[in-house]
C-alpha cells in the first residue's frame, strides 16, 4: 500500500477539523462552559468600555482562556470518569472533586487578574 502523497498536510488538517468540533461541542453542549462564554463577552465588552491597554487586554485574555481550558478539560474528565464508572463511585468523585478544584484555581487566577486590571479604573 502507497502513502498518501500529503499525509502530513491532511492528518493536520483533520486535527483542526476534530478541534473545532470539540470547541462546538463544548459551546453549544456544556452549561458551564456557554456561562464561561457569556462572563467572557461582558468582560470583552468591559474592556473596550475602559479601553485597557494592549497589556491588559493580553492579560484578560490569558485569564479567559485559562477558565476556558481548564472547564474544557475538566469536563472531559468528567465525561470519561462516568463513562467509565456510570454508577456512583467515591474514588471517581475524588477524581471529579480534583478536576473542579483545577478549575477554581484558574477561576480565582483570573478574578485576581480582573481586579487588578479594573480597580483602578473604577475606584
Amino acid at each position: 500500500m502507497k502513502p498518501e502523497k500529503n499525509s502530513f498536510l491532511v492528518g493536520r488538517i483533520k486535527s483542526v477539523r476534530y478541534a473545532l468540533r470539540g470547541l462546538w461541542l463544548l459551546a453549544t453542549t456544556e452549561h458551564s462552559i456557554m456561562s464561561q462564554l457569556i462572563i467572557s463577552g461582558i468582560m470583552c465588552f468591559v474592556g473596550f468600555y475602559f479601553n485597557l491597554s494592549s497589556t491588559e487586554w493580553m492579560f484578560q485574555i490569558l485569564a479567559i482562556g485559562m477558565v476556558l481550558t481548564a472547564e474544557g478539560l475538566n469536563t472531559a474528565i468528567e465525561k470519561l470518569c462516568d463513562y467509565l464508572q456510570p454508577n456512583f463511585d467515591k474514588k471517581i468523585g475524588f477524581i471529579k472533586d480534583l478536576s473542579a478544584g483545577a478549575v477554581t484555581f484558574a477561576a480565582i487566577a483570573a478574578m485576581i487578574i480582573g481586579a487588578i486590571i479594573y480597580f483602578p479604573k473604577i475606584f
